[in-house]
């Protein structure tokens, strides 16, 4: 049962993940909340499926010509530099705390979201 959830969750992670959404919006809570696994282990768990899957989806958009490079330089450089400094901080923090903040992260997302919903409705009203 425990290997067909990992298929399972690992099925929706790399949809959406090759969408584009970030897999990991899923995979984390799915492997927190009905898998029981610690926080930190979760998070692990993401970044190497994370790697794997981007690898793929690159290459599928590069491909279909849906990549665009100009300013790239500059979000890879301040990506690594940020990954050091999240992944150093992580080891002080308690696995309670990046749950809440992971929590409160995706509440975030999705009031933006439906926010965004509302503004495009109100924009196809006044058309």
């Amino acid at each position: 049962m425990i290997i067909f959830l990992y298929v399972l969750f690992g099925l929706i992670a790399g949809i959406f993940g090759g969408l584009g959404m970030g897999g990991g919006t899923l995979l984390i809570p799915l492997l927190t909340i009905f898998l029981n696994l610690d926080q930190k282990l979760a998070q692990g768990i993401n970044l190497i499926s994370f790697l794997v899957m981007a690898i793929f989806s690159l290459c599928i958009h590069y491909k279909n010509g849906f990549l665009k490079t100009d300013g790239i330089f500059y979000i890879i450089i301040s990506g690594i530099c940020f990954s050091f400094l999240g992944s150093f901080l992580v080891a002080y923090l308690p696995s309670k705390f990046l749950r809440i903040a992971f929590g409160l992260f995706l509440l975030f997302l999705a009031i933006l979201e439906f926010c965004k919903l509302f503004r495009s409705k109100e924009k196809n009203n006044k058309k």
